[in-house]
């Protein structure tokens, strides 16, 4: 699981660096760009919500 969230979080991150670069402007980039941003935020809380938690 947490193997496939990395997975996403990365291609996430790379599609929003694209789609800010070169991809299409107006309403179309804003939305692509939001739903990578959400996309980032749902697999960084999935990644933190599965970490180990140890009590030193």
């Amino acid at each position: 699981m947490k193997t496939l969230l990395w997975l996403v979080l990365a291609a996430c991150v790379v599609a929003n660096v694209f789609l800010s670069l070169a991809g299409p402007g107006g309403a179309t980039g804003i939305v692509l760009s939001v739903l990578t941003g959400l996309g980032v935020l749902a697999c960084g809380a999935g990644l933190w919500l599965l970490r180990d938690r140890r009590v030193v």
